[in-house]
């Protein structure tokens, strides 16, 4: 398994980082990268729609976790090789930063393998735990520091929660294993209403600690200072490989265990969709620092990605799918444009340090208008399908008022995307970006773009591995 194979390689660093002490922060994040393309091609040959289970079933592997799992992969690759320059620019070179990135890949892999509650829990922790570390790791600086130990207070009090929630399913339900849990509820039996009534408490319990980990509203309110204070390279982690793997855990959760409580769970999910695409649409609105905007910004994202988790079907799966690819390399490619955005070698995040770019570096404005055009979902970028992909979802299950409010949602949101744009043409130009973008980060940030202007000449691939992510799940093939 990919999973193993990372572990032994993440101790075999940390051991040889140890050991090597200086001058290793290059040599390991080229070996972790290694790593990561390794577990890639561990994981391709076992592609198959076979379900197996392992570990007395505290384990599962199907066709959706292999492929949130490469998405996981690719994500946590991308963010050291685009992080390796400002790890040497700004002199924070240690080894210790690609080896908490690979555990947590790690923890975030379990998470989504997870066929059982202390499973789940063993994978979120170990995920968490690498994070908080992560947040605070430029520790001489004072908001890296706050925000560090933010996430931590916060974080440790949604898994409290969560865990509290499990203990209440398995209280209820006599087991923590999702299959068991699942037959209990399609069982027929007097006593299945009372036992449902017991572990409802405990599922909304395990959703809070979910929606923590996603920024879903109300549970946001540490993701703006915590993206703004925390290294520019954690942040684009944050926004994707973590997010990704605890929204795929949202979607086991709810549609194996819990899927005879659909109703109950639809009703949660609607509401917390709306109040996320609210708050990500209008608290972006008012901010002045990039990546304020843009943590508020992944909260609306978030918000659009639980309309397909509410529809409850394959397709709203399958469209989530769709939706968290295409974002992974939006979220990818503005991270880490604003993380090489310097001017005379210090780094700058404020809208109006933007001013004017287009006049002055044509490129770079270039590239930033494919993302922001993309994250506000203007055809014929990828954003808009991946939006379009979702809102038919949600109209197929019938949720109409939950995509109006998002087509809604989307038009405010386009405002403040709209509005970096407007800066970069039409404001009267600053003094230059310094010229300051290595080579590989380049081919990174390319990558990127193409993908993200080019997707609808070649969906297929895409679509038809989502189809049957989502068909191994719910289909439980």
């Amino acid at each position: 398994m990919p999973e193993v194979f990372l572990i032994i390689s993440g101790m075999f660093l940390l051991m040889v980082g140890a050991f090597m002490k200086k001058n290793s922060a290059l040599s390991i994040t080229l070996l972790t990268v290694a790593a990561f393309v390794m577990a890639l091609n561990i994981l391709a040959p076992s592609l198959s729609q076979e379900r197996i289970f392992a570990f007395d079933n505290l384990f599962v592997r199907d066709v959706f976790s292999q492929y949130v799992k490469v998405m996981i992969l690719v994500a946590s690759a991308l963010v050291l090789i685009i992080a390796k320059a400002w790890l040497r620019h700004d002199h924070v070179q240690k080894f210790e930063f690609p080896v908490l990135v690979l555990f947590a890949a790690v923890g975030s892999m379990v998470m989504v393998s997870a066929n059982d509650l202390l499973t789940l829990y063993m994978g979120l922790e170990l995920s968490s735990l690498a994070l908080y570390v992560l947040a605070a790791f430029d520790r001489d600086n004072a908001r890296s520091s706050e925000a560090g130990l933010k996430y931590f207070v916060l974080g440790a009090l949604a898994s409290g929660m969560m865990l509290f929630g499990a203990s209440l399913v398995y209280g209820y339900t006599g087991s923590t294993n999702f299959s068991a849990i699942a037959e209990l509820f399609t069982a027929n039996g007097e006593s299945q209403t009372a036992i449902a009534h017991g572990a409802i408490v405990g599922m909304v319990l395990i959703t809070v600690g979910l929606c923590f980990k996603i920024s879903a509203v109300p549970f946001h309110m540490w993701t703006p200072d915590v993206y703004q204070g925390s290294p520019t390279a954690v942040t684009m982690l944050f926004a994707t490989a973590p997010k990704i793997a605890a929204l795929a855990v949202f979607i086991r959760v709810l549609n194996e265990p819990f899927a005879e409580m659909l109703p109950d769970w639809q009703m949660i999910l609607q509401i917390t969709a709306v109040l996320s695409m609210a708050v990500g649409a209008f608290g972006a609105m008012m901010q002045t620092s990039i990546k304020r905007l843009l943590a508020y910004g992944s909260i609306g994202h978030i918000g659009y990605a639980l309309v397909g988790v509410a529809a409850g079907t394959q397709e709203g799966i399958q469209a989530v799918l769709i939706y968290l690819t295409l974002y992974l390399f939006m979220a990818i490619g503005t991270f880490g444009f604003i993380l090489l955005m310097r001017r005379n070698g210090e780094q700058v995040e404020q809208l109006s340090d933007l001013a004017g770019l287009a006049k002055t570096r044509q490129r770079p404005a270039l590239f930033l208008l494919v993302m922001m055009f993309s994250m506000a979902g203007i055809p014929p970028f990828s954003g808009f399908f991946g939006k379009m992909f979702i809102f038919l979802s949600a109209i197929e299950a019938g949720l109409y008022t939950l995509a109006i409010i998002g087509v809604l949602t989307s038009v405010v949101a386009a405002f403040y995307y709209l509005k970096v744009v407007k800066i970069m043409y039409f404001d009267e130009p600053k003094e230059p970006l310094d010229r300051y973008i290595p080579f590989v980060a380049a081919v990174v940030l390319m990558i990127c773009a193409l993908v993200t202007a080019l997707f609808f000449l070649y969906p297929t691939p895409v679509l038809n591995a989502a189809t049957l992510a989502a068909g191994s799940l719910v289909g439980g093939v």
